[in-house]
């Protein structure tokens, strides 16, 4: 009995791994957007931050891609290096950059809440590279569009509706003095600025979606050189991001930056964010392919208003309690299909290639072969008939010699 839990416990934890590792990469997304809007607020440059916090992922990442994989290293082409190239200006440069701008016009639950277009996009462009096939009969493909719908209309809830104000561990005059920051705060940005913020938002979360289907077709290249794909890619981020700095920044002194919230920023982001979950959602891709790592991310949403309450005293709204059921409601659906075509899968290549090519009917006397089907058993179907008599065997041979 013991032996059969341990086992049944090592079962569930590899076929888990994956779930805890986007899981865990969300509390470390939800981390990153609270102490960068402290750092913003308090007059960082966005392009300054990029820079430092993919020097730190670089700096971080060199030694472990230098001691584990330094052999067999693929040889980089012109093809391979343009592939790192583009990655890294969607990731680092593009997806960064518009994302910290956006979250210094508008609010960390605000910018969460419309990433989570994230895995709607990221579906439509898997579709349209034929990574992700669409089949509107099977169950499983309904509930994945469903899902994503559903998801992005969580989110477009929290968004755009608030409601009252969801009353739950703190007294009245905490929740009064709560509502009148939350006045002030909201005073301070005008809707341009809210409007502006989310276009940049939504250009973000555009760029990512593009990272990821892209970084599916290079892991495939370096599948066994995870380290130092990411490494590569934060390396040739910052000397992008340095460039663009040059180029929107004239004054020296925004490079300035001491022990201090900017470089808490900067150190969390460049280990946490950045090398930690290149390497870490370069490996669930590889896996389970770019839908499955971005149908977590509406996670990140609920995980930053729960802290944005506790570290920040933000409010919790009826609008966000009920967008974050529908979230979860649409991510489990999403998951679902996803096991659903993986289970599909895996079904199709344990069946034997001899009963890919042959089957026997259940008529004694035919032989039935095939073309393979993975859900009907029952096309091109030709019946040779088998002789009894070993007799009748020889005298087919013999007409076939002559």
């Amino acid at each position: 009995m013991a032996t059969e839990k341990l086992r049944c416990c090592a079962n569930f934890l590899e076929n888990s791994k994956h779930h805890f590792a986007m899981i865990a990469l969300q509390f470390g997304y939800a981390g990153m957007n609270i102490i960068s809007k402290v750092s913003l607020n308090r007059g960082m440059s966005h392009y300054v931050l990029v820079v430092y916090r993919h020097a730190f992922a670089t700096a971080v990442v060199a030694p472990f891609a230098l001691i584990f994989e330094r052999k067999a290293q693929p040889r980089i082409t012109f093809s391979i290096f343009m592939q790192i190239f583009i990655l890294a200006l969607l990731g680092p440069v593009i997806d960064q950059n518009f994302y910290y701008a956006g979250l210094k016009l508008t609010s960390p639950t605000f910018s969460c809440a419309l990433s989570n277009v994230l895995p709607a996009m990221t579906f439509v462009m898997a579709v349209l590279c034929r990574m992700e096939k669409i089949n509107m009969k099977k169950v499983r493909c309904q509930a994945k569009v469903v899902g994503t719908l559903v998801t992005v209309a969580g989110a477009l809830l929290m968004t755009l509706y608030k409601g009252p104000v969801v009353g739950m561990f703190w007294n009245k005059q905490a929740l009064h003095h709560r509502q009148i920051n939350s006045n002030a705060t909201s005073a301070t940005s005008s809707d341009k600025d809210w409007f502006i913020g989310s276009i940049f938002l939504i250009i973000a979360s555009l760029a990512w979606s593009c990272l990821f289907v892209l970084q599916a077709k290079a892991i495939e290249t370096y599948k066994n050189h995870q380290l130092s794909l990411t490494f590569l890619i934060c390396f040739m981020g910052t000397l992008q991001a340095i460039a663009v700095t040059f180029v929107m920044e004239r004054k020296p002194s925004v490079w300035t930056i001491g022990w201090d919230m900017n470089l808490l920023a900067a150190a969390y982001a460049g280990i946490v964010t950045s090398s930690i979950s290149y390497y870490v959602q370069g490996l669930v891709i590889k896996k389970k392919g770019p839908v499955f790592a971005t149908a977590f991310s509406p996670l990140m949403m609920i995980i930053v208003a729960i802290m944005g309450f506790l570290i920040l005293a933000e409010q919790i709204f009826l609008g966000g309690v009920l967008g974050a059921i529908l979230i979860i409601i649409g991510l489990y659906s999403v998951l679902w299909g996803k096991h659903k075509e993986l289970v599909e899968n895996k079904v199709t290549e344990d069946i034997p290639l001899s009963l890919k090519g042959v089957q026997v009917d259940e008529n004694p006397g035919s032989l039935t072969d095939q073309k393979f089907d993975s859900n009907k058993f029952s096309s091109h179907v030709i019946n040779v008939p088998i002789p009894e008599d070993p007799t009748k065997v020889n005298n087919i041979n013999q007409r076939s010699q002559e």
